[in-house]
């Protein structure tokens, strides 16, 4: 019989903190501001922001970076006992990622209305032919996430309007 998940939620905002300043790495690039960081043992092993505009990479989102990122520092494509905190509720190619990586526990901020799986769109993480079970916590700092989504996309229609007024008359 398997002894019962001890999970520590002590330290979930902390690192959602962690999560939302790599959002705003990527909000100054122009990216859609979503933050990951993967943690093992308390310590953060894997770091990433959305950037598939900057690298070019449709597969370059915040939870894809910071598992590659933790994969390639500890030399290990499984990442057992570790959990994942990302500021949007992750897609369905990243719960796929999440699911092959073997993260214990995925921790995410705001829900993503259009395309998230785990519970917006779809259940993913609970489906009968998954070989993995992730436990998923949603609503951490959800409206800080939130904020920094609609903060973004705010200041973007703004500046593409103040463009397109400047090109008619110029």
């Amino acid at each position: 019989m398997k002894k019962p998940q001890i999970i520590d939620r002590s330290r979930d905002e902390y690192f959602m903190r962690e999560a939302l300043a790599l959002a705003a790495q990527g909000a100054a690039l122009g990216e859609v501001p979503v933050g990951a960081v993967l943690v093992q043992d308390g310590q953060i092993i894997g770091r990433g922001f959305n950037c598939p505009i900057s690298r070019h990479d449709p597969s370059a989102h915040a939870e894809m970076v910071a598992i590659r990122d933790a994969a390639s520092r500890v030399q290990n494509y499984r990442l057992p006992g570790s959990t994942l905190y990302v500021t949007l509720e992750p897609c369905s190619m990243c719960a796929g990622l999440i699911v092959h990586s073997r993260i214990q526990r995925v921790v995410y901020g705001a829900t993503e209305p259009k395309a998230g799986v785990a519970i917006s769109r779809g259940q993913f993480f609970s489906q009968d032919f998954l070989n993995h079970r992730v436990l998923v916590e949603g609503g951490v700092m959800a409206e800080q996430c939130s904020e920094t989504l609609s903060d973004f996309f705010r200041m973007r229609r703004k500046t593409r309007g103040g463009e397109a007024v400047k090109s008619l008359d110029g």
